[in-house]
């Protein structure tokens, strides 16, 4: 079978070389080209499988080029563009006229193979929207499941309104991604995302953080026009819930001791802990501010975007952190779709990170998942795997399995019975009956961390 042959259009030289190199390399046939004139001559003379077009180049830029190639029907293969400096706009333009994908350089030699595999292996295939490559960092929500989709749409709707916003999720379930995804399909979304973690704020001095002073901006005037995200927002002293009150009910601040007074610009974003307890969960915080309140789901509840989500984690590690690339095999990533994920997102990323550090065969089997799995600290739900119910009569296989349940569900809500309830969608007094019943210690199992 012949190899693929790839185009590769870049004008500079070690550029072009290192490229040929490595995927000559791999086994691909490569042809290379410094400028479009040159491209063109190519793609005359031949039909590339892939092309690798560099969007900044001195005569014709490789937008301009994959244009003039779309208009003419051309090329009859995937177009993989690459630039340091992409944009969003460039990335939708790019889009519309047919590119499969994108890499960034200084190019990651695993995430370039990566990209060119399957470049290659979706051909005939068109891209439904941007490469992801180039959005901003955390724009994306990942996922096709039901959860995900409502929590893009519920974003977006938020978006569109004016007023601050309340985030509640669980830890690790990404609040901060979701913050920076509203923020993405805002009309601010040029404008600066300015994080402020509440547990943070300088004791005695949260005024002169919030609005600055004669030395520095606060945090008010560095979010203009954009967004103003405040993580952890049940932990927000006191004095800064009155001054960000008056301030929204006034839509008007000043630097202590002037009088001048700046209309706010910038939306306010909160997040809350969904599992801190029924007052951090906000209900002061929607009194006060008038918030307008996004959930995040718990990873749990969409298991159908876990394999999506360790592909794409994969990618985004070994690009970033130059890990080396490594897949999961079916039985590992059917494990990991049953699996609780007491830590959510975070957890899921960590782990991945550990797979990858460890190195080993490229194939990530059931047997290595599963010792990683029994180390972690956090591997709620293991009691549940490693019984084996089907060996029990039904009365005591539910038993068993109820108590390992409520166990583990127990420990998520910190021992706190009524977060368990609203958990598990019990009403208390009978929740109570059943965890005395399967000899459950509520008072205690919250302490074991």
């Amino acid at each position: 079978m012949t190899a693929p042959q790839i185009l590769v259009v870049d004008d500079e030289a070690d550029i072009r070389t290192l490229i040929d190199e490595i995927l000559s390399d791999e086994g691909y046939r490569v042809e290379t080209a410094a400028d479009a004139a040159e491209a063109r001559q190519r793609m005359n003379a031949g039909r590339p499988d892939l092309v690798l077009l560099d969007i900044w180049m001195p005569d014709v830029d490789g937008i301009t080029l994959l244009n003039e190639w779309s208009q003419e029907g051309r090329p009859a293969c995937p177009v993989v563009m690459m630039s340091g400096h992409g944009t969003v706009e460039t990335a939708v333009e790019a889009t519309r006229l047919g590119a499969a994908d994108f890499v960034e350089k200084p190019l990651s030699l695993q995430k370039l193979l990566r990209t060119v595999e399957r470049a290659l292996e979706n051909r005939g295939r068109p891209p439904k929207r941007p490469p992801s490559g180039l959005l901003p960092e955390r724009e994306e929500l990942i996922g096709k499941s039901r959860p995900m989709q409502e929590l893009r749409a519920r974003a977006r709707e938020l978006a569109a309104l004016p007023g601050p916003v309340l985030v509640v999720g669980e830890p690790g379930s990404g609040r901060e991604a979701t913050a920076r995804y509203l923020h993405g399909v805002s009309a601010g979304r040029e404008a600066p995302f300015v994080k402020q973690v509440a547990a943070a704020l300088p004791v005695g001095s949260v005024a002169t953080a919030l609005l600055g002073d004669a030395a520095a901006a606060g945090l008010l005037a560095r979010a203009a026009g954009g967004s103003l995200f405040i993580s952890g927002a049940e932990n927000l002293p006191d004095d800064a819930r009155r001054l960000l009150a008056g301030i929204l009910e006034q839509q008007a601040w000043s630097r202590p001791g002037e009088a001048t007074q700046q209309a706010l610009a910038c939306r306010l974003i909160l997040s809350v802990d969904a599992t801190a307890g029924d007052d951090a969960l906000g209900d002061a915080l929607r009194r006060q501010f008038q918030l307008r309140e996004i959930r995040v789901p718990p990873l749990r509840e969409y298991p159908e975007d876990v394999s999506e989500m360790l592909r794409r984690t994969v990618d985004d590690l070994v690009e970033r952190e130059q890990l080396p690339f490594r897949r999961f095999g079916l039985p590992a990533q059917n494990r990991l779709r049953n699996y609780p994920w007491p830590g959510n997102v975070q957890e899921l990323r960590r782990l991945v990170r550990r797979l990858l550090q460890a190195g080993g065969p490229e194939e990530i089997g059931l047997q290595e998942l599963e010792s990683l799995l029994q180390e972690s600290p956090t591997a709620a739900g293991e009691a549940l795997v490693q019984q084996d119910l089907l060996a029990m009569p039904l009365r005591e296989a539910r038993e068993a399995f109820e108590r390992a349940y409520l166990t583990e569900q127990l420990k998520l809500s910190n021992g706190k019975v009524g977060q368990l309830a609203k958990r598990v969608g019990m009403e208390r007094t009978h929740l109570y009956r059943k965890l005395r019943s399967l000899g459950v210690d509520f008072r205690h199992v919250g302490d074991e961390d």
